[in-house]
């Protein structure tokens, strides 16, 4: 299944990172997906596959609550 994604868009993630944030943004596309944690500024490649596992919602370009 495809899911479109932007640079500059915010995910949730299912799992909460160890930081206590679970909102990441997309910094890089491609075959490898880069993310960016928005509480602690971690930065983490994960493949099309996994994050689409792994991720519960596309939050578009707005900001987080």
């Amino acid at each position: 299944m495809l899911f479109d994604l932007e640079k500059g868009d915010i995910v949730r993630m299912r799992k909460v990172h160890p930081c206590g944030g679970s909102t990441w943004v997309v910094t890089r596309l491609g075959a490898d997906i880069g993310l960016e944690c928005l509480t602690c500024k971690r930065r983490i490649m994960l493949t099309r596959r996994e994050l689409m596992k792994k991720m519960k919602e596309n939050l578009g370009k707005e900001q987080p609550d």
